[in-house]
């Protein structure tokens, strides 16, 4: 694996994003995108065909989301659910950085929650799950719950209130700053922070929305 002709781009774009991986996280999201691009043959996981664009729109693209992760939590034991989670985007990738962070992907494409547990027995990762539902029906509850490109905030919040626990946090990532999004959502949520994000090789913007609800007696600013 230490040959693999993606590691040193892997690397440093990992080190620009302030993330020191060791040789095991590196081999994993290696593998990891190797495995994407065997089942893609067969079951159209993600449209990204090239594996250097896929280092750059699917891997890098989810590493620049895990030290804003890491900040949020402060390193503690997390439980995050992925929504809409595809190939596992963000979350596998979250599974490999963040040991500490039990994440669940869930998706409402069997095949795609059958891909993420087939990484995760893989990948070796013990707190990475794949889930075939429909969010709406799940009975866990999370402190962060996450999506990439999964639909509009106000969608993304509606179908997932049930799963976040109190005082938890959704992530959403977006690309332009979504305002008229921001504008839609319900009256009981805030948006505590919008955070840029600079992808390494990636020309284009990206941000964290995060959200919570609003403190009891709170209203709208």
């Amino acid at each position: 694996m230490t040959h693999h002709p993606l590691r040193v781009p892997l690397q440093a774009g990992a080190q620009q994003l302030g993330l020191a991986l060791n040789d095991t996280q590196l081999s994993q999201l290696l593998t990891y995108l190797d495995l994407i691009q065997k089942w893609n043959k067969v079951y159209n996981l993600t449209a990204v065909r090239d594996a250097a664009e896929m280092l750059t729109h699917h891997l890098l693209d989810s590493l620049a989301v895990v030290s804003p992760l890491l900040r949020h939590t402060g390193g503690r034991p997390t439980r995050l659910l992925d929504v809409g989670s595809g190939a596992g985007l963000p979350g596998t990738v979250i599974a490999v950085c963040c040991p500490e962070v039990q994440v669940d992907c869930v998706d409402a494409v069997a095949k795609k929650a059958a891909f993420i547990q087939q990484a995760a027995g893989q990948l070796r990762l013990p707190n990475l799950r794949g889930l075939h539902a429909r969010v709406e029906t799940l009975a866990e509850t999370y402190d962060v719950v996450s999506s990439r490109a999964f639909a509009s905030l106000p969608d993304f919040v509606n179908w997932t209130r049930d799963t976040l626990s109190e005082g938890g946090a959704w992530l959403a990532m977006k690309g332009k700053r979504p305002d008229d999004e921001i504008a839609a959502l319900p009256a009981d949520l805030e948006v505590f922070h919008v955070e840029q994000l600079v992808v390494p090789g990636l020309d284009a913007e990206r941000c964290i929305v995060w959200m919570r609800a609003r403190a009891k007696g709170a209203s709208a600013a």
